[in-house]
């Protein structure tokens, strides 16, 4: 695509599929040398090949659960190990299993905050003490529509976003003079892997999930991995302006 991100080196939460996998690709294409962060070593190792075949930028596989700080620890020390710094995070890890105010586990309210706002605000915490020592970078939050109100189903998932948009707002205010941007970018109905698997196991076809999203969004359509990546490249790292 071009040279936006090039010599940048940008982080990837979940990056080893759906919208995380989008992001991670077109930042290689835009020249960034692109740590690939996830559990699943098979596919993480996959976006790294596609990354290097389709454009011979860098790419690193860091495996990992950020839903423990031992692990979003790793996940910077590897980076800074590898490239020498950390440019860009991206924090897109996010599960978003159902549930009700009034049926909500204990077990799935922890699971939830663990992986979405724990893990967010560890991989934060480390990138920002070395974006500290090497001038600045940006952070950009994978947000949600639900951060501000949510679906009745997804009361846990809601309550984690809306930690995250005030985690966004924390960092934008408090380390915009040490040169750290922060931004969120709202993601709406995204037709992810995730996302088609779970109404797959609710009995709604791949087909009928697309009608039901051209009569209730806007655009007559769900949003793409791709869609989210333009937003996320656009906020991340770029020369600095002085």
């Amino acid at each position: 695509m071009g040279n936006r991100l090039a010599g940048k080196v940008v982080v990837v939460t979940g990056a080893t599929k759906g919208i995380g996998k989008g992001i991670a690709l077109m930042c290689a294409s835009e020249g960034a040398s692109v740590v690939v962060g996830g559990r699943n070593e098979r596919d993480g190792l996959m976006v790294v090949r596609d990354i290097e075949e389709a454009y011979g930028t860098e790419a690193l596989f860091v495996q990992g659960d950020i839903s423990r700080e031992a692990a979003c620890k790793q996940l910077i020390e590897q980076t800074v190990n590898r490239f020498g710094r950390v440019d860009g995070l991206v924090n897109n890890a996010g599960i978003f299993p159902r549930g009700t105010m009034t049926d909500t586990s204990e077990e799935l309210f922890d699971s939830i905050f663990a992986v979405n706002i724990k893990g967010a605000f560890f991989c934060a915490m480390y990138a920002i003490q070395s974006m500290l020592k090497t001038g600045g970078g940006s952070i950009v939050h994978m947000g949600s529509t639900n951060g501000y109100k949510g679906g009745k189903d997804l009361a846990a998932y809601s309550c984690s976003k809306g930690a995250m948009l005030t985690l966004n707002r924390h960092i934008a205010a408090h380390y915009a003079r040490d040169h750290i941007r922060s931004n969120w970018v709202t993601v709406g109905w995204v037709a992810s892997e995730g996302e088609i698997e779970l109404h797959q196991s609710r009995g709604l076809s791949p087909d009928k999930l697309k009608e039901l999203a051209e009569s209730h969004i806007p655009s007559g359509r769900m949003q793409t991995p791709e869609d989210m990546a333009y937003g996320t490249v656009f906020c991340c790292p770029t020369k600095r302006v002085k």
